[in-house]
Order: C-alpha cells, then structure tokens, then sequence
C-alpha cells in the first residue's frame, strides 16, 4: 500500500525523522489557511500523486511541473490553483496520468548538498537494507547505471537490528562533517525504526538534504507497506487513498482476488501466483498482451469466480478472457461452475478460452460442457494460449 508524501512525513515526524515544516489542502479553499502557516518565506508547492517524477511532469492542460518554487505565498495560490483537480502525466504515470486532489506547502530550504537514502527488503540475503548515495536528486537508477562507485548498501541484520557501527559507517561514506553527523545518524536510525515499526516495503528520501546550519532534514518522502501486514496497523490502512487505486483492483480485494490491471487486452483468470506468471508469459510468447494479473487462490468459491468476471469485464481493453486452472487443491469443478453461473449472469459476449487440468477435472469438463456455453477448450496451456491470442486478433 502506497501513501502520499505529506502523510509519509507525519509519520517521519513521529519516529524522529526530521521533515521542512508543511501542510495538506485537499480543497481550494483550504489553500489560503494551509499557506497562513507557514512563515512569510519562499514556499515549495507539491501535487500530491502516488507517482514519481512530479516536477518534471506535465498537466493536460499544458502546465508544467508537479512541484514549483514559489518566491511568493501569492506565487503558491497561483501554483496551487493549477495543479489542483487537473490530471498530472508524469513517466510514472503513464499517458492517462493521475488527478492532483491534494496540494503539499512546504517551506523552502536553503540546500547545502544532497544526497539519497533508501530502506527495503533485500531478497537474496531476506535482510532490510538500506541504499545510500552522495549523488540526491536523481534517478537512482541513473546513478547505479554510470556512477556505481557513488552507490553503497548495508545490510541489516533482523534479529540484532541497525548496529551502531552500521550508522557510524553510513555517516562516514555520506561525508558528513562532524556538526552534521550527528543530526544524520538521529535521522538514519530513526527511519530505520520507522520501516521496521510499521512493516514498511520501502522507504525512501530522494533528496535527503543537509543545510548551511548543519540540519539534516527528509525534504521528500516515498512510502510504501507490506500489504500482508497491514491488518497490524489500522491508523495506517486510515491512510489508503482509494481514488489513487485503480477501481478494479480495489473491487478485487473486497473479494480477496489479488487484480493488478495491465494494458493489454487479453484478461487472464488463474489460480496460484506461479500459474498467473506463467499464463501472462505464454500469451505474451504467442503474440498476445496480457490485461491482468488475476489470482484467485487455490480455494476459490463459485462467488469469487463470479466477481472476478466481473472485474475483468469492467476494463472496456478486454478483447478475449483466458482461464487457466490447475486443481491441485482447487476443484476443477467449483471453478467451472463459477464459470457457466457468471457467463449467464454477465451476458459474456466475449472469447473464452478455458484451460483446465488436476482435481476433478472430468467433472470439470462435464459442467462446462453441458453448459451450451460458447467457450472454446484449450487441452495443454500452450494450445489454449494460441487460441485466445488468435481469437483476439
């Protein structure tokens, strides 16, 4: 689960982790009250978007930048008025873009240097590390690609947690003079406890900046959390931004189908992580493009057949739909009556391609079979991924 940044820093702000004094106007007629806050001082303005590159992003409308430099608080109305309800495309975004319903003010700071630091899980070694850079500000990726020397890791172990030399040695390789350092190990290990204490999948502050007074201060924040643990922290799930969240996958885990939305137009219905992979990478081999990720477990219920159909069908893409089933505990059967029971109620219109193999399959088969359905059978995965890509086409 994503937040915004303005939430991220309020969260920072309870661990310790130091942020530039700001406020959130989710209307245009909080803009005025939020700006009367801070001080008579140059401001940044921010949309609010669960996207990045916002600054070098551009408006529908032709307006560019996400987030500007105002000199002015009146600069930072104008800013605010523009960005507001108008649809932000970013590389992150994709062309449809996102709409800016919050506005971040935040008081300018004087920059001294910046820098890049990032917590996240380390898959290989199943151990949080934390991603440090003296080059902040761009793409991190830009820096691993042409200036690797520049980019360091060190990695956490969980049980003993952040050690002091561990911080003693991110100080040291950041170069931060001895009046900074001090402030920027209380923020590392702060952002540490931070990304522990709330089960975060990634933290990250690009740029961490230090200032001609020697503060050390998170001057944007990107947050996201392990959605698995979320059930252990109710004052985040307050967080979720639904309109931020595509309405399908939402609709799907009021379900719990795990739905990510993709953009192209052949939709897949499978049981198992594995098995939905695999579905996407046969269509993609045969021609065809993918319109989702769709999982509905290995204990599926009629319902949630029913309801995934549903989800599919609400992408106005969607040219054919592919069912890929593998029984294992998972009866064959449950789904092919999901499948005759949603058709009916739908009004399917569309090309079915059904695949099914494993637990009850003869019975299955059967259902399908007597169902007077217009669906077509795939007897191997390979086969029915052929059919659906030229039934598409």
């Amino acid at each position: 689960m994503n937040i915004h940044e303005y939430q991220a820093k309020a969260l920072f702000e309870k661990f310790g982790v130091p942020v530039p004094k700001g406020f959130a106007a989710k209307s245009a007629a909080e803009f005025e009250s939020a700006l009367a806050q801070l001080p008579d001082a140059p401001v940044i303005v921010k949309s609010q978007i669960h996207a990045g590159g916002r600054g070098k992003g551009t408006f529908t409308d032709g307006f560019k930048g996400g987030v500007k430099f105002a000199k002015t608080k009146a600069d930072a109305l104008d800013y605010a008025n523009k960005m507001f309800n108008n649809t932000l495309v970013t590389i992150q975004t994709g062309p449809a873009g996102r709409k800016v319903q919050t506005i971040y003010f935040t008081q300018a700071c004087d920059i001294k240097k910046e820098y890049y630091l990032a917590i996240l899980l380390d898959r290989a070694t199943s151990k949080p590390v934390i991603v440090a850079s003296t080059e902040g500000g761009v793409d991190i990726e830009t820096v691993a690609h042409e200036t690797p020397e520049k980019l360091f890791k060190v990695l956490v172990d969980p049980a003993y947690g952040l050690a002091d030399f561990q911080v003693r040695e991110l100080v040291f390789k950041l170069g931060f003079n001895p009046a900074e350092a001090k402030n920027a190990a209380k923020l590392i290990r702060g952002l540490y406890t931070f990304f522990w204490e709330t089960d975060a999948a990634m933290v990250e502050v690009n740029p961490l900046i230090t200032t001609p007074d020697n503060q050390v201060l998170a001057l944007d924040a990107k947050v996201s959390f392990d959605s698995n643990a979320l059930y252990r922290h109710p004052e985040i799930v307050a967080l979720r931004d639904l309109a931020e969240e595509d309405h399908k996958e939402i609709e799907a885990s009021k379900f719990g189908l795990s739905y990510i939305a993709l953009d192209g137009n052949i939709a897949c219905l499978v049981n198992g992580a594995g098995l939905a992979m695999s579905t996407m990478d046969i269509i993609k081999h045969y021609g065809g493009n993918p319109a989702n990720f769709l999982d509905v477990g290995g204990g599926a219920t009629k319902d949630q057949v029913i309801a995934a159909f549903k989800i599919i069908l609400g992408d106005s893409n969607v040219k054919g739909i592919f069912v890929n089933i593998f029984g294992g505990i998972m009866d064959c059967n449950v789904i092919a009556t999901g499948i005759v029971e949603a058709v009916k109620e739908v009004g399917l219109k569309l090309p079915l391609v059904v695949r099914l193999e494993g637990n009850n399959v003869a019975a299955g088969k059967a259902t399908l079979a007597a169902s007077g359905l217009s669906l077509v059978s795939g007897d191997t995965m390979s086969d029915a991924a052929q059919k659906i890509v030229k039934l598409v086409a």
